[in-house]
C-alpha cells in the first residue's frame, strides 16, 4: 500500500477519492453510472485493464452490500435472455479491451455516452416486460461494453429508460443488472490476468470513498428520486459524456 501510495501520489489518491464518492452518489441515486463516471480518471492512474478490476470490484462489493435496498423490486425471470447473452458480450468485451489503447478507451466511452444521451431524449418510457429478442440484443451490448470498459450502462440505461415509467423499478433493474455484470466481469478479467497484485490494495484504498458515497446517494434517492429521477439521470449522463470526450481529444 506504502509503494502504491509513493507511486500515485496523495493529490492523485485524494482526486481518485473524490470521484469515487461522486460516482457513488449517482450509481445510488439512478442505479448507474459509477462505472461511467470512474473509469475514465482509474485509467489516468494506471493502465486500462486495471481501471477496469477495480470499477467492477468496487460496484461488485457495493450492490452486495446494499442489496436489501433494490432486491425484489423487479423479477429475476424477463431478465435471464439478457442476462445470457450479457456474459457472451462480456467476453468478447474482453478480447476488444487487450486491443484498445487508453486514448482510444476513453474517446470510445465518452461518444457512445453522449449518443445514448441523445437516443434518450427523444423516447419516452412506456412501461412493460422485457421482450426476448429485444432484452437479449441489448444484454449482448452491454456485455461487451462490460469487458472492454467495465462500463455495462449505456444499453441497458437506454432500454430501461425507453420502458420503464416507475423510478424505483427502474433503479433496481438496473442495480441487479449491474450486479450480475460486475461478478461476471471480474470472473473473466480473472482468467485473462487483468487482475495484478495492486488490484486488492487499490480496492481497499477506495472502498471507503464507495461506500460513503453509496449511503449519500442513498438517502437522496429516497428524498428526490420520484420527482428528479430521470432529469438528474440523463443530465448527470450527459455530462460525463462530455467530459470524457473533451478529455480524449484535448
Amino acid at each position: 500500500m506504502t509503494d502504491i501510495i509513493a507511486g500515485v501520489g496523495l493529490l492523485q489518491l485524494l482526486l481518485v477519492g473524490a470521484v469515487v464518492v461522486l460516482a457513488a452518489i449517482l450509481r445510488a441515486f439512478t442505479g448507474f453510472g459509477f462505472g461511467l463516471a470512474a473509469v475514465p480518471v482509474f485509467a489516468l492512474l494506471m493502465p486500462p485493464t486495471e481501471a477496469v478490476v477495480l470499477s467492477a470490484s468496487l460496484t461488485f462489493t457495493v450492490s452486495l452490500l446494499t442489496l436489501k435496498t433494490y432486491w425484489g423490486g423487479v423479477s429475476l425471470r424477463p431478465l435471464l435472455p439478457m442476462l445470457v447473452l450479457a456474459v457472451f458480450g462480456t467476453v468478447l468485451g474482453v478480447v476488444l479491451l487487450e486491443s484498445v489503447n487508453p486514448q482510444q478507451f476513453k474517446l470510445w466511452i465518452g461518444v457512445l455516452v453522449i449518443l445514448a444521451c441523445m437516443v434518450l431524449g427523444f423516447y419516452r418510457p412506456r412501461h412493460h416486460e422485457p421482450g426476448v429478442a429485444l432484452g437479449g440484443f441489448t444484454g449482448l451490448c452491454s456485455g461487451v461494453m462490460n469487458g472492454a470498459f467495465a462500463i455495462p450502462g449505456p444499453p441497458v440505461i437506454i432500454y430501461v429508460m425507453a420502458t420503464e415509467t416507475d423510478a424505483a423499478r427502474s433503479r433496481a433493474l438496473l442495480l441487479m443488472f449491474f450486479l450480475f455484470m460486475a461478478g461476471v466481469a471480474l470472473v473473466i478479467y480473472a482468467f485473462a490476468g487483468f487482475v495484478t497484485p495492486a488490484a486488492p490494495l487499490q480496492y481497499l484504498l477506495a472502498m471507503p470513498a464507495m461506500f460513503v458515497g453509496d449511503k449519500l446517494g442513498y438517502w437522496l434517492f429516497r428524498q428526490y428520486g420520484t420527482a428528479l429521477y430521470r432529469r438528474v439521470a440523463l443530465t448527470l449522463l450527459l455530462a460525463v459524456g462530455v467530459a470524457i470526450t473533451v478529455e480524449a481529444l484535448w
